[in-house]
């Protein structure tokens, strides 16, 4: 074919193609196409299809599958921060030595040049709590810089956001002084810590938008534990509760809001940070971020609730004992339910700063005797356990809650 008769096709491709959107940070807001935008997300990226009706705007990735992520986007209408895993000083990672950092810096630069016109594009999330666990973090924050630096480089088009573990008493403060090139700041926060974030980065001067990165009910390290160290875990139900309380505390000053985690993964527990559950089904946690954002959960649909939750007497029984625990749940629907009970170890390898925790044994033999109401557990050696139900309505909703115990 003629290159002349090629061009007008190769135009007309080109001009079929959608547009990455105009995204401007005005102030302390995200404008999006010239309309105030708010990042109302979740990270991860189980079950996208769920969150449109959820009133999702916004989804969070940390580095992988981005290709994957930004076209099922695109294909649902949401937007993407789109993050780069900068590598953690406390892992090893030397930002003085060139042959750590040259790398690194390669991978970004092919990064942004790969994603940098997709239509689902919102911000370019430049690591996730690079600070974190460090005595000395002055390298950090020339090492953000250089990597928010390169970005705007190569696309001015979008905003860089930076990530940081808490605000501390000035880590905001060096992270404006220190690397300019950063738009948007980042925050994650757990618990009761989460309505005061606006104010406490206000206070260190940071002047542009906010957005709470990671946002959930209670942080393990901020939970009650047993006289064996054993962190007490609330139930779904309980965490619902406390997050329609911090998402109505916040106030406006932010440009949006990503709960933790939209899937699951195994952190002190398999249920502790995970919105889903392993077999898919969503929490009450979900019908709170819904009602907050506007929408509504899959056909009006709500989720059971655990209302009483506990062990018949101690929980740390003598060698060859065995120990009841009861639990009364409801439906507020109606919905028939049902019950499952597991057994597994406890988890020795706590690591920090999200770091992934080995899945945990389970004890399906100790399940001596069980119903809906009621369970038995017998026959485990001395160590430490906890006893994790599950309560589902059939319509793929569910309730979880755990007990830790031991055996002496």
């Amino acid at each position: 074919m003629p290159f002349r008769r090629v061009l007008p096709l190769l135009f007309l491709l080109l001009a079929t193609l959608p547009a990455h959107a105009d995204v401007r940070v005005e102030g302390t807001r995200l404008l999006v196409d010239g309309k105030p935008f708010q990042a109302h997300g979740v990270a991860g990226w189980g079950n996208l299809d769920m969150l449109p009706g959820l009133g999702v705007t916004t989804i969070r990735t940390y580095g992988d599958n981005a290709e994957g992520v930004l076209d099922e986007a695109q294909r649902l209408g949401l937007k993407v921060i789109l993050g780069f895993w900068l590598e953690h000083p406390r892992r090893g990672f030397d930002y003085d030595n060139p042959a750590h950092v040259g790398p690194q810096m390669a991978r970004l630069r092919d990064f942004v040049l790969a994603h940098r016109n997709h239509p689902a594009l919102l911000m370019w999330g430049i690591g996730n709590e690079v600070e974190s666990e460090l005595a000395d973090d002055s390298r950090v924050w020339p090492a953000i810089e250089e990597a928010a630096r390169l970005v705007k480089s190569l696309d001015p088009d979008h905003p860089t956001l930076a990530v940081l573990a808490e605000t501390g008493t000035d880590k905001v403060a060096k992270l404006k002084a220190q690397a300019p090139s950063i738009d948007v700041l980042g925050i994650n926060s757990y618990g009761e810590s989460v309505p005061s974030v606006p104010a406490r980065v206000r206070a260190q001067g940071w002047t542009g938008p906010l957005i709470l990165t990671e946002l959930g009910a209670i942080g393990q390290w901020q939970a009650p534990k047993t006289e064996w160290g054993a962190a007490i875990e609330p139930t779904s139900t309980q965490k619902a509760t406390l997050l329609d309380k911090q998402l109505a505390a916040i106030g406006p000053d932010t440009a949006g809001q990503i709960l933790f985690l939209w899937g699951w993964k195994q952190e002190v527990t398999h249920t502790w940070h995970s919105l889903l559950l392993p077999t898919g089904e969503w929490k009450q946690t979900t019908e709170i971020m819904a009602r907050a954002w506007d929408g509504n959960t899959p056909g009006g649909n709500r989720a059971p609730r655990i209302t009483a939750l506990a062990f018949a007497g101690t929980n740390s029984l003598p060698l060859g004992r065995e120990i009841s625990a009861r639990l009364e749940a409801i439906d507020p629907d109606g919905d028939p339910l049902t019950v499952e009970w597991e057994i597994m170890e406890e988890q020795q390898t706590l690591l920090k700063a999200g770091d992934a925790e080995p899945e945990l044994r389970r004890y399906p033999e100790a399940v001596r005797k069980a119903s809906k109401e009621a369970v038995t557990l017998g026959g485990l050696a001395p160590g430490a356990y906890r006893l994790y139900v599950t309560v589902r309505d059939g319509k793929g909703a569910a309730a979880a809650g755990n007990l830790p115990f031991r055996v002496e």
